[in-house]
């Protein structure tokens, strides 16, 4: 067979020049992440071996071999797992098969820690050989074929594959280095990595050098180890080999569990969010193991979806080795591990929670995925509303519900809260007048999930939760604590008259023009019928082409304090039902709209009429 020369996936060539231009900081890690693979391979085999033995006959135990050559200046790393053919190499070598590679390349920012983070967690830390070596060769043979396979390339957008006699299943890994990463061919720099980087790796990691062979890591499942024997170190490190990030985890639970159903778990709180944490297929990265031979990393069961920032593994003996994915979606038990897991690390979290500074860390970066559980999980609700952060209205700190509660009013039965694409533009809703005048804290939400789950958690410890966009509260039961030589209300048959004028003047497009005593600066405010949807859940769904069930009725909310609408009412009341006010009327409306967000329908014509209004003014 001839050779066959192809070109790389475009995705491919953009990640080969952003690594070969010295991505990562630290170029030591092209081994980690070389080790890394070999062990993931080895871990395939040993579990497709469960389901079919022959296929891991003939090569002994599994383990990876490292062989430095200085003379030659190569390093060349082994292993005898599951291998690749031909169609392997070229899939994973050869393109970026995750799904999402279009938005993984949107993601890269320029920023090297950043984009090293990203492309570790995408799976092509492969590539980062080419940050060390001027060419590399893959020799594999994929476990119960015959033929084996080369694939070669100097990562300048074309490789090659052909046939190769290779006599053993598994791959081989050559890097011919760069020169100035000669070093990596040194036995002692080849120890130093190892032992800081891939120490916990479980298979034997065996340096071969002059004829001599070295067991250069502990070769032992780190999570079957005693708590107290582990140090910060190799929890970090095991962190890094199963997540491919860069960062240190935030939080770190190892624990046993025993009675009916035993389990260890190992889970790991990322500091840093992901680049993919809102992607729609994104789960939990929890690996699965039976007596510590892995079985999968692809059961999105194993934690709710509101936790997919978790890192970590799950061992169990309560599984049987040959355990099929199917068999895994109907059995009770990793149900009843899933509760458990839940629970330790919600308990956890309200721990860390106590030392604020710390926790906000957290939230900052996994809050909003976090506050997802409030609408997912009805078990455990209460307890994730504990643990949740917001803004509001009575300083710049995020609060608890619990903190809020502490300083409501009296004989306030309600949290109160507000939503919005902005928190800068929220704090600056005139739908917060009212409430602020009367000293009501009020909850400021900007995250897209923020209008969903209060329709979940409709009550924390027995005060309900409501919108202040979706209902005219009564606030008459609070009496104004600021302002208190304010603006006395237009005369009710002035008001009744303005209304009426302001109905015919705004159309269909509002189902009532009314007062309210919720504004007392601004003179007139856009809300949403009580109970419904918020006017800016409506506008969220039809920006994402979803279909809007239950439309909001807008209504039009006049403040009869304010001097403008005083003074309107007492003129259409004395009969001026002039087009000037008409506009006036027009003008208000748009301006409510704008305020919330909403387009108007006639933004040329809105122009016209404020650059009337500032003409007539001028002139006078």
């Amino acid at each position: 067979m001839a050779t066959e020369k192809m070109e790389f996936q475009a995705e491919v060539g953009k990640v080969l020049d952003i690594v070969v231009n010295a991505l990562y900081s630290n170029t030591d890690v092209f081994l980690r992440e070389l080790i890394s693979n070999a062990s993931d391979a080895c871990d395939k085999l040993r579990y497709a071996a469960i389901m079919n033995p022959d296929i891991a006959k003939g090569d002994g135990e599994f383990k990876i071999n490292l062989i430095p050559d200085k003379e030659n200046h190569t390093l060349t790393i082994t292993d005898n797992g599951i291998g690749m053919n031909k169609e392997d190499l070229i899939k994973d070598l050869g393109s970026i098969g995750k799904s999402g590679s279009a938005e993984f390349l949107n993601n890269l920012t320029g920023d090297k820690q950043k984009d090293a983070t990203i492309i570790g967690q995408f799976g092509v830390g492969f590539y980062s050989a080419f940050m060390v070596a001027e060419k590399v060769e893959v020799r594999s043979r994929k476990a119960g074929e015959e033929q084996g396979w080369l694939w070669s390339s100097t990562g300048h957008g074309i490789f090659t594959v052909d046939e190769d006699p290779k006599s053993t299943r598994g791959t081989e890994i050559k890097l011919f280095l760069k020169k100035d990463y000669y070093n990596f061919s040194e036995p002692g720099d080849v120890r130093t990595i190892v032992r800081q980087f891939s120490d916990h790796i479980s298979f034997p990691v065996v340096m071969n050098f002059n004829g001599e062979t070295e067991t250069v890591n502990q070769a032992a499942a780190l999570w079957t180890r005693n708590k107290s024997e582990i140090t910060e170190k190799e929890y970090n490190d095991f962190y890094r080999h199963i997540s491919h990030a860069f960062d240190d985890p935030w939080d770190v639970l190892h624990y046993s569990a025993e009675g009916t159903i035993e389990y260890t778990a190992l889970m790991y709180i990322p500091t840093k969010t992901p680049y993919d944490i809102f992607q729609p297929n994104r789960n939990a990265q929890i690996r699965l193991y039976v007596n510590r031979v892995f079985i999968t990393d692809q059961t999105p069961d194993l934690l709710p979806n509101y936790m997919r920032f978790i890192q970590g593994l799950i061992d169990t003996k309560e599984l049987p080795l040959n355990v099929s994915r199917e068999m895994l979606q109907k059995t009770p038990v990793l149900a009843k591990i899933k509760s458990g897991v839940v629970r330790r690390i919600l308990n956890e979290l309200k721990k860390r929670s106590e030392k604020a500074d710390e926790y906000l860390k957290f939230w900052d970066a996994f809050g909003a995925v976090l506050k997802e559980g409030l609408f997912e999980d009805s078990v455990n609700r209460d307890e994730i509303a504990e643990l949740c952060r917001f803004h509001s209205t009575n300083g710049d700190e995020l609060i608890s519900l619990t903190e809020y509660i502490s300083r409501m009013k009296p004989d306030q039965k309600s949290i109160y809260y507000i939503t919005g694409d902005d928190l800068s533009v929220l704090k600056n809703n005139p739908q917060l007048e009212g409430y602020l005048a009367r000293g009501l804290e009020v909850l400021l939400l900007s995250d897209p999930i923020d209008e969903f789950w209060p329709q979940s958690l409709t009550q924390f410890k027995e005060k309900t939760i409501k919108s202040i966009q979706a209902g005219a509260f009564d606030l008459k039961d609070f009496p104004i604590v600021e302002n208190n030589d304010k603006e006395e209300k237009a005369d009710d048959k002035a008001m009744e008259a303005l209304i009426a004028f302001a109905k015919e003047a705004v159309g269909n497009e509002v189902k009532e023009v009314r007062t309210t005593d919720r504004l007392t600066k601004s003179p007139c405010a856009l809300s949403a019928g009580d109970g419904e949807v918020s006017i800016h859940l409506e506008r969220m769904m039809r920006q994402h082409n979803q279909p809007v069930l239950y439309q909001s009725t807008r209504y039009f909310d006049l403040n009869p304090r304010h001097p403008l609408i005083k003074l309107l009412a007492e003129t259409v009341a004395s009969g001026d039902k002039s087009d000037e006010n008409k506009e006036m009327i027009e003008v208000l409306f748009d301006q409510a709209k704008i305020i919330e967000g909403e387009p108007i329908s006639d933004p040329a014509g809105f122009s016209n009429r404020v650059t009337n209004f500032m003409l007539s003014s001028i002139k006078k």
